[in-house]
């Protein structure tokens, strides 16, 4: 059973025995090829010192020690003997290729920083390198364990280096490869890197935890050896054979618990760990029954991840409970399997006699990655997507068919939307949590049940980016409103520069026929006709600019030009504050292939933008339009049914009834009305009355843009403590 693998620094480490520990659990592999890689990191990396002063060949063969620790294949401990060879060596990824496999190099050369750019800041060229990285990362996932494996060394000594590199790498560590080894599922690997940034980002911490965990080693230990005899002594009086291990918690994990209480060591009581190992998953459930049965249990701190595993595929059943002498103690209890996974996350998926990766799955969060890397051009927020969202989330969120989604402390319904697909993230107007309407900013707790409404008019708007916590939520909700913006954009080009060739009497009809609109391209540095005229519309592109192009004629009338530049400048600044205005601006519906008919919305269901609806020609009333759910509409009355749709131009109040449920208490109506003033919502009228059981109804009318508005008056009102149901009436 693996059980908290020792990453210490080795400065005798030889290759004889690398090798002795790699043939314990891969005895067929190609040894002389593992050799032939020593020998050429040796020669490579000859009379080079590392900070400490020690041959710098011990760098790569504790890296690759700890990469067999992690029991991986062969190709990925070949790149840890050889990581360096090319940023530091001068040897080309070509040669790597040729002696060795085009495997090895790629995750060499994925491990290569980029050097040969220059960057303004450190911040600059640590995004670049790890958006190199990222790339290499989705093509193979040991890119990222041997990064893993290179930063444990480097941690491991980094007494060696400035006070201000070590604050600096260990801040790195903490932002970005603390959370890769926990969302590979590396537990041995995170919390050893998460003890050493508290190290070295807060010494004083980390020494007085030592010193104070080192004063009671004795105490601590006698306890230990005694509870895992009582437990597994309880266990075996019901036939339960199981490995029983205990420790203290890691640092970083003690000094967690003291920042988020807001108390001293002494103060915190669940500092002991102790994991039960069983040989199947029936033997978790009935390991647990006996745990809980013999030691009281606290409550509110039992999770079952088996059932329901991590994102990164841990799974384990956690229970505090009060132990031996009355101390609170934590009990894991996983299979010998999980504990394997526990430890060793993807590595311990690794097919080691094929040598790769076969029948290794792509992660969903590595090709998220890859896909912020792709469409965020800024490298300060593609570090603050890697910061934000690597970590592994903290609330399981169910949806109404069961499935299990996790998403970060603080998410919204909005995250849990985008979590299941953006045209649903997009197009979401509200959300019932555990059956009840909420606010879209509503914070969401672990367990909750979340079900989405979406209307086909929804749009994004920019204050959803203060609503959403996780980064996809804000990536895409950012790439909407950009590529609405290039929309916009491109339509007050195209009419800019309409006007401007229409001075010298062409078009851009014309000027494509003679061939001339690459010329435009190239002075603007366009690299197609699309990207002018976003050029010209946003503003980047003045008119003058296109006007000193065209080199005005002599023969032309310089005052009258001079005076017409004027006006499109005042247009063109124009266009890029406010959209083009649509000509059926006045029409709240728009009727397919008619005009001038006369519209009116149906009284039975008061249809408002965003519900889905349908038109009528009834006798002597025009056309009336009614929900697709209106069980009311005349059928007798209907001459032909038309297509109708909402104009999303139409800016208008829609009046729409709504009904409400509530504990008949002094002072209800007062607060509903309240409620829906400070949402800046009309009310044209409110009717009250009581009803037996000592509850009140209310139908109130109010005055809303659209679907979207409503949802959001709903759930207001159904956040008082007094309302027990609202429903559009």
């Amino acid at each position: 059973m693996v059980y908290r693998i020792s990453f210490a620094h080795e400065r005798e480490l030889q290759v004889d025995e690398l090798e002795r520990r790699f043939k314990s659990y891969f005895p067929d592999a190609d040894f002389k090829m593992f050799r032939k890689a020593y020998n050429f990191a040796e020669k490579a990396h000859e009379n080079q010192k590392r900070s400490s002063g020690e041959d710098y060949i011990i760098h790569p063969l504790n890296v690759a020690g700890t990469l067999i620790k992690l029991r991986m294949d062969m190709d990925s401990i070949i790149a840890g003997l050889l990581h360096d060879v090319v940023e530091d060596c001068g040897i080309s990824p070509e040669q790597i290729e040729k002696d060795f496999s085009p495997d090895i190099a790629m995750i060499v050369v994925g491990l290569t920083k980029i050097s040969k750019i220059k960057f303004k800041t450190r911040e600059e060229s640590q995004a670049e390198n790890f958006r190199k990285m990222v790339v290499a990362m989705a093509k193979d996932l040991r890119v990222i364990i041997v990064k893993l494996a290179d930063r444990m060394h480097n941690m491991r000594t980094l007494q060696y280096v400035s006070d201000e590199r070590q604050k600096k790498i260990a801040q790195e560590t903490l932002d970005i490869y603390v959370p890769l080894a926990s969302r590979l599922g590396i537990n041995s690997v995170k919390g050893e890197l998460e003890d050493l940034c508290l190290r070295f980002l807060k010494p004083d911490i980390y020494y007085r935890l030592a010193e104070k965990i080192a004063k009671k080693k004795s105490d601590r230990e006698k306890y230990i050896r005694e509870t895992i005899g009582v437990v597994k002594d309880k266990l075996l009086e019901y036939s339960l054979h199981a490995e029983v291990k205990g420790r203290s918690k890691h640092f970083f994990s003690i000094y967690k618990k003291m920042k988020a209480r807001g108390v001293d060591f002494e103060q915190v009581q669940d500092v002991l760990a102790f994991r039960v190992v069983v040989e199947n998953i029936t033997e978790c459930y009935k390991a647990l029954g006996i745990i809980h049965s013999s030691f009281t249990p606290v409550p509110g701190r039992f999770k079952d991840y088996i059932a329901i595993p991590k994102v990164n595929n841990y799974q384990s059943l956690h229970s505090t409970v009060i132990g031996p002498s009355a101390e609170r103690i934590e009990i894991q209890i996983r299979t010998f399997e999980m504990d394997e996974v526990a430890e060793r996350g993807v590595a311990a998926h690794w097919k080691y006699k094929e040598g790769a990766t076969s029948g290794y799955k792509k992660l969903f969060w590595v090709q998220e990655l890859l896909e912020y890397n792709q469409n965020v051009d800024s490298n300060s927020e593609f570090m603050d997507v890697v910061k934000n969202d690597l970590d592994v989330g903290g609330i399981f969120i169910f949806t109404p068919m069961g499935d299990v989604k996790e998403l970060k402390y603080g998410a919204t319904p909005l995250d849990f939307s985008y979590s299941i697909h953006t045209d649903i993230g997009h197009r979401t107007v509200g959300a019932k949590v555990n059956g009840r309407m909420v606010p879209l900013r509503h914070k969401l707790k672990s367990g909750d049940s979340v079900e989405i409404l979406t209307s086909k008019s929804q749009t994004p708007s920019k204050d959803w980016l203060n609503i959403v916590k996780t980064s996809r939520a804000k990536t895409k909700i950012r790439q909407w409103l950009l590529k609405v913006e290039r929309d916009s954009n491109k339509v007050n080009g195209v009419e800019v520069l309409e006007k401007v060739f229409r001075l010298f009497r062409t078009s851009v009809k014309t000027m494509k026929k003679q061939k001339k609109m690459s010329a435009f391209l190239s002075e603007f540095k366009a690299s197609n006709e699309d990207e002018l005229y976003i050029s010209i519309g946003s503003g980047k592109v003045s008119v003058k600019d296109i006007i000193d192009f065209l080199q005005l004629s002599q023969k032309s009338d310089t005052q009258e030009i001079e005076k017409q530049i004027d006006e499109l400048d005042s247009l063109s600044q124009k266009l890029t504050k406010t959209a083009r205005k649509k000509s059926n601006k006045d029409n709240a519906v728009i009727v397919d292939g008619m005009t001038d008919v006369m519209v009116r919305m149906a009284r039975c269901c008061n249809p408002i933008p965003g519900d889905p609806i349908v038109g009528y020609i009834t006798r002597g009333r025009g056309i009336t339009v009614h929900t697709t759910k209106c069980t009311r509409i005349d059928f007798g009355d209907i001459a032909r049914q038309v297509d109708v749709e909402w104009n999303e131009e139409f800016d208008f109040k829609h009046p729409v009834n709504i009904r409400i449920i509530s504990h008949d208490k002094p002072g209800v109506l007062t607060r509903i009305s309240k409620c829906i003033n400070n949402m800046d919502i009309n009310i044209k009228t409110a009717l009250g009355k009581s009803l037996p059981d000592s509850k009140g109804s209310f139908l109130f009318e109010v005055e809303v843009k659209d679907y979207s508005e409503l949802i959001k008056v709903i759930g207001a009102i159904e956040s008082l403590d007094e309302i027990l149901s609202v429903i559009r009436a």
